[in-house]
């Protein structure tokens, strides 16, 4: 290496050693100047911080806690001074420019504090990252108006009339600006209908009062009367509709659209089955029946029959006591779709409906049992379809008494599909059984794999089961009265409840404030309500409710109760009163939207 190589190198490293040192050193007066100001010794702070604000490598660091100390210390002079300063070393900052009209603001200059805002406006406006940061400065410091201003006049200068619709949405959202925050959301939508999910998401999460739902859809049923041949404010109504689980107004809007744009029901088919998988039966068989009628030569003709006569098969289901001519009815209807369609795979469906209306609710077994095999040799080739049915034929076998006819289909279906739903719902029918035997140890084995299950209803009925298990024979070493329950849960699939209500009332003279008690009340309730007696059962409930206050159980009861007020007893106006406080006292229950639905109903609101 020659001389004049070694000494250049050896500058360098020294160099580097130097500035190493440097920052070593400039480390530690920031790390003293912070402890002074955490400490609330300003004036010590001060003497530091303005030595490391006139160096450009520190400035930045110790800006905000040097401009904090100069305020508390009132050095407005000082303070203006280095935000000056700050400003002209990084023009393109806005949030110092905000800053300097803050500290005017702080000083009573309130002229010059607005023409500093209004400065930093139109030297911002332009530039899209700065923006969105400078905004966010104004709003964290209480100058939302500001930043709605700053959000206009930048969207001005785009000349895109969307800019910035979601930042003065959420702006207006925490100002508690209903309407502005609607109106920017509806502006977006109709601007590109591909950001109508994007809305849609964003209004899921914005609105949460009872208050803010009724503005959004008065802002929607305004809009549609005047621009009616519109349809995202359609789409839109219909789908906070669908949110709200209103699903009869949800098929009133789209059925006009239906009519107005010609569709053929396509949109109306969607909230039918919508309505059918949340059980709102008497919204489905309105749907459907529209359908039928409105496009017998639809291809779809065969499946909207179908729907309906499920929609009506439901609702008679669950109108009790339930009316055996009402089922004949439906079995006849069923008839009438197979002769006018054909005994075809597509129609195997139907064919499985009747049998399980033979077998469960005319208490013909062996006319349900021959059905069901003839639905299975019809579809034979659509496996899911069979062990769907498998399922049912063990379902009827364990009805007649015959619970190793049932084990057997039921582990076919699980062998044939085993990491599919089906198989998982065969394999929670196999729990089941060794439950109603007071097996509860194989039980438990079936349900702890199925609380891992793909399928979320799966999972929860498995969970539900084992925790019902589980509370229950702890402390009951011999599990005699989970033994005693379990028998009863059998005789309650097996609709034999006049020897179930025997045997629950036994359980609570044998076992009195055992664990159970509160599933017992409930399930004496589900009795009396298929029996149509509704304030004996109104009167378990109330116990549950009384007893167990904020218990699983406790949730249902509530809203049980309450339904059955409107419903069945006609106390309407302590029906709503329940309603209304479901909402306050389980503000998490999965009956919220339905407690709302009915307590706006009661109170008068239009249905349509």
């Amino acid at each position: 290496m020659s001389i004049i190589r070694y000494i250049t190198s050896g500058v360098a490293v020294g160099a580097g050693v130097l500035s190493f040192g440097t920052a070593q050193a400039q480390q530690q007066e920031v790390r003293l100047a912070d402890e002074y100001y955490q400490k609330g010794e300003y004036d010590k702070a001060k003497a530091v911080y303005q030595k490391l604000a006139r160096n450009n490598e520190t400035a930045g660091r110790v800006h905000k806690n040097y401009l904090e100390t100069l305020k508390n210390l009132q050095a407005w002079d000082e303070a203006e001074k280095f935000l000056k300063r700050e400003i002209k070393a990084n023009p393109e900052n806005a949030v110092y420019k905000i800053e300097y009209g803050l500290l005017q603001e702080k000083q009573g200059k309130a002229n010059e504090a607005t023409k500093s805002f209004e400065r930093a406006i139109e030297e911002t406006k332009d530039n899209n990252a700065r923006v969105v940061e400078a905004a966010q400065f104004l709003m964290e410091n209480g100058k939302a108006d500001w930043a709605e201003k700053l959000f206009v006049e930048a969207r001005k200068k785009s000349g895109d009339k969307t800019a910035y619709a979601f930042q003065l949405a959420q702006l207006y959202r925490m100002s508690n600006n209903m309407e502005g925050m609607l109106d920017e959301y509806l502006t977006v939508a109709m601007e590109n209908k591909d950001n109508l999910l994007a809305v849609q998401n964003a209004l899921q999460d914005d609105i949460a009062q009872p208050e803010d739902f009724e503005k959004l859809e008065k802002v929607l049923i305004m809009r549609i009367q005047r621009e009616p041949g519109e349809r995202v404010y359609t789409d839109l109504l219909v789908w906070y509709y669908i949110q709200q689980k209103e699903f009869r107004k949800a098929f009133f809007q789209a059925r006009a659209v239906d009519k107005r744009q010609k569709l053929e029901g396509q949109k109306v088919i969607e909230i039918g089955q919508i309505a059918l998988q949340n059980k709102d039966y008497k919204s489905a068989a309105e749907i459907f029946e529209y359908l039928v009628k409105e496009y017998p030569q639809s291809i779809n003709y065969p499946l909207n029959r179908r729907f309906l006569i499920q929609a009506k098969e439901e609702l008679v289901k669950n109108t009790f006591p339930v009316n055996q001519e009402s089922i004949r009815s439906l079995i006849a209807d069923y008839q009438r779709l197979l002769a006018e369609v054909g005994r075809t795979p597509k129609t195997a469906e139907a064919l499985r409906n009747m049998g399980l209306l033979y077998g469960f609710y005319l208490d013909e077994k062996d006319t349900a049992i021959s059905i069901l095999q003839e639905a299975m040799k019809m579809n034979r080739t659509d496996l899911r379809f069979v062990s769907k049915t498998k399922i049912d034929l063990g379902d009827i076998y364990l009805l007649k008494g015959e619970p190793w006819e049932a084990t057997l289909l039921y582990s076919q279906t699980e062998k044939d599909l085993k990491e599919d739903p089906l198989g998982h719902e065969a394999k929670l029918r196999n729990a089941k059984l060794s439950y109603y035997k007071g097996e509860f140890k194989l039980a438990q084995e079936h349900l702890d794999i199925l609380k891992l299950a793909t399928s979320r209803e799966i999972a929860n009925d498995a969970m539900d089961l084992s925790i019902l298990i589980q509370d229950n024979t702890g402390l009951d070493s011999t599990g005699e009265a989970m033994k005693a329950y379990a028998a009863v849960d059998l005789l309650l699939f097996q609709h034999r409840d006049d020897e179930a209500l025997r045997q629950l009332d036994a359980l609570l003279t044998k076992y009195p404030n055992h664990s159970l008690t509160d599933e017992v009340w409930w399930q004496k309730a589900q009795i009396f309500i298929r029996r149509n007696e509704n304030q004996p059962a109104v009167t378990e409930l109330e116990k549950i409710v009384n007893q167990y206050n904020y218990d699983i159980l406790s949730d249902d009861a509530h809203f049980l109760i309450a339904k059955l007020l409107e419903e069945k007893l006609g106390q309407r106006d302590k029906a709503m009163e329940m309603y209304r406080d479901h909402l306050t006292k389980y503000p998490g229950s999965i009956y919220v939207a339905e407690a709302r639905k009915r307590f706006r109903g009661l109170r008068g609101d239009n249905p349509n």
